[in-house]
């Protein structure tokens, strides 16, 4: 199975297919900033996800030339090494027996590959369980791709933490954390930890409970003084595999802290007590 590079690797456009170890090259990366970045929308003209996917690369892309193509273009243009794509993948794990489906936006290189799990990765990062609705990530979409944007051209000033553990990269962030206020939605917490009373005993440090629309507000303003969490889960539907825990700043769109769980009745769908006492370690 590809491996977890930037944050996560993500696989087939159609289809739920696992995909085999990558690790982008020097060259790969390099090759990316000489590429025009092709944005495949969905299918389904009803989204959300394709009026605001148009909105953001406006607003926030600016390493590559960019255009938006249909599904059914990526799969010619997708042989051309001229081209990179930004697209909304569909993923599964290998050996994983909940068979369970997550959504992730996805970037890498076009070139002469037979099957689509070749093309050389940049970047990727989870936005929701497949079956969970747009309405779950939307509002958190332009931050997810200034992060993508922002990671490429990390990994281009320092290619040596492309060999490197990525995720300490990202977790040894936690220590700027320090003075910003931690925005958390009361329904990502576990129930242990889901009251401000239950987070001041294990987190001393500043937070808030809020609403997407206070999330969505802070982004907006790209503000420097909030983090804030991206929760992946299965938010109630019957599949339980994987909780993935992210912390992103609203205004520098930065990594605090990375994670995931595997879900049970001892570690549920949320934000765990565990991993407030990781974030003041």
């Amino acid at each position: 199975m590809r491996k977890l590079f930037v944050l996560l690797t993500g696989l087939l456009l159609c289809g739920a297919v696992a995909a085999q170890s990558y690790v982008p090259s020097n060259d790969d990366i390099s090759a990316f900033f000489n590429t025009k970045t092709l944005v495949v929308l969905e299918d389904n003209p009803l989204l959300e996800y394709n009026i605001v996917i148009k909105e953001i690369m406006e607003q926030e892309w600016n390493i590559t030339e960019y255009e938006f193509i249909s599904k059914k273009e990526f799969e010619e243009k997708r042989l051309d090494p001229q081209y990179s794509f930004l697209y909304n993948t569909l993923v599964t794990f290998e050996n994983d027996k909940t068979d369970a489906r997550y959504r992730f936006l996805h970037l890498s290189l076009g070139g002469d590959y037979f099957r689509i799990n070749q093309m050389p990765d940049i970047a990727s990062v989870p936005l929701s369980y497949f079956s969970v609705d747009e309405d779950n990530y939307i509002y958190k979409l332009g931050i997810l791709v200034r992060f993508i944007q922002n990671h490429a051209k990390l990994i281009r000033e320092h290619p040596e933490i492309v060999s490197a553990n990525v995720f300490k990269h990202y977790n040894d962030n936690i220590k700027d954390m320090q003075g910003k206020v931690l925005y958390l939605l009361e329904e990502e917490l576990a129930n242990d930890v889901n009251s401000v009373p239950r987070i001041k005993d294990v987190y001393p440090n500043k937070f808030r409970i809020v609403t997407k629309e206070d999330i969505a507000q802070a982004i907006k303003e790209r503000n420097n003084d909030v983090v804030f969490l991206h929760k992946v889960g299965p938010e109630g539907t019957k599949i339980n595999a994987r909780c993935y825990k992210v912390i992103i700043g609203a205004g520098d769109a930065n990594f605090y802290y990375f994670d995931y769980h595997k879900i049970n009745s001892k570690n549920p769908d949320g934000f765990l007590k565990q991993d407030f006492k990781k974030l003041v370690k």
